[in-house]
């Protein structure tokens, strides 16, 4: 266990049978452990609760937890469910589809050292892209981008990767909007709230994670969709900086070229399987 404030780490997870293996053993395997990591699942029809119960039977210390969250589908009521369960003074919440770095705990544990820290965040890069690190320096140097359009108002939070204190989520659990209709961005959403009340968060460049680019993989329709969450999630709150429009048409204008290098991967990967093989 850590020496310092403990750690949960919790990930909510709906029929992720093809990645969460990976996930939730680089969320154990950290240089400095979390006290606990936590598989919220979502009335998977796969063979997500079965993987992580046998990666329970691999690892009897405990430090791995199942819950169920059957009673609404959606991820706002899964995470939250996931928060209201953990019991560390610290909270990361991350996906199903993120690979933690091994220093990851212990480089949350550094950003909250200041106690007027409420939230911490950073950068990733896509593991199932070609030329990672160009990819992690062009995530870090949109979300810098995003800090100073934001003019000290707004740090927001990134949901692949980032942590709250215990004591801001039993704030916020009261505030957070619960998106019934599954339109907005669960983490700027998240991050407006903790501007209302004035929670510091902490932008933590060194604090990486790996994520699936698997959202280009969506039809041009359903990206544009997902683009928008920002526009409906900014309209909510009245939020009205044009400059934090950037964002997305950085996002729309890359779907293309990016969806096809992404192919052109995959495609070179499966080739290379496949020769391997014979």
């Amino acid at each position: 266990m850590s020496c310092g404030p403990s750690v949960s780490i919790i990930i909510p997870a709906y029929n992720e049978e093809r990645i969460i293996r990976r996930c939730v053993s680089a969320a154990l395997e950290q240089t400095v452990p979390a006290d606990e990591v936590i598989v919220v699942d979502n009335r998977s029809t796969d063979g997500t609760r079965a993987i992580v119960e046998q990666l329970m039977a691999e690892r009897p210390q405990g430090t791995l937890r199942l819950l169920r969250q059957d009673t609404e589908q959606g991820l706002v009521p899964t995470r939250n469910a996931g928060l209201d369960a953990a019991t560390g003074d610290i909270l990361g919440r991350i996906d199903a589809d993120s690979i933690l770095e091994p220093d990851w705990v212990e480089r949350v544990v550094s950003g909250f050292a200041d106690p007027e820290v409420m939230g911490v965040t950073g950068p990733v890069h896509y593991y199932d892209m070609p030329l990672r690190r160009l990819g992690l320096k062009a995530d870090d140097s949109l979300r810098r981008f995003a800090l100073r359009a934001a003019s000290g108002r707004y740090h927001f939070l990134f949901g692949s990767n980032m942590a709250l204190r215990a004591s801001a989520w039993a704030v916020l659990r009261r505030e957070a909007c619960r998106d019934e209709d599954d339109e907005l961005h669960e983490d700027i959403d998240l991050s407006v709230h903790m501007a209302q009340r004035g929670m510091l968060v902490r932008y933590v460049p060194e604090l990486v994670a790996g994520m699936s680019a698997r959202r280009l993989d969506d039809s041009p329709r359903a990206y544009r969709s997902y683009v928008d969450r920002f526009e409906r999630t900014y309209r909510a709150h009245s939020v009205r900086e044009p400059v934090l429009r950037i964002p997305m048409v950085i996002f729309l204008s890359i779907y293309f070229p990016a969806k096809l290098i992404r192919l052109l991967h995959t495609a070179q990967g499966a080739g290379e399987r496949s020769a391997s093989k014979g």
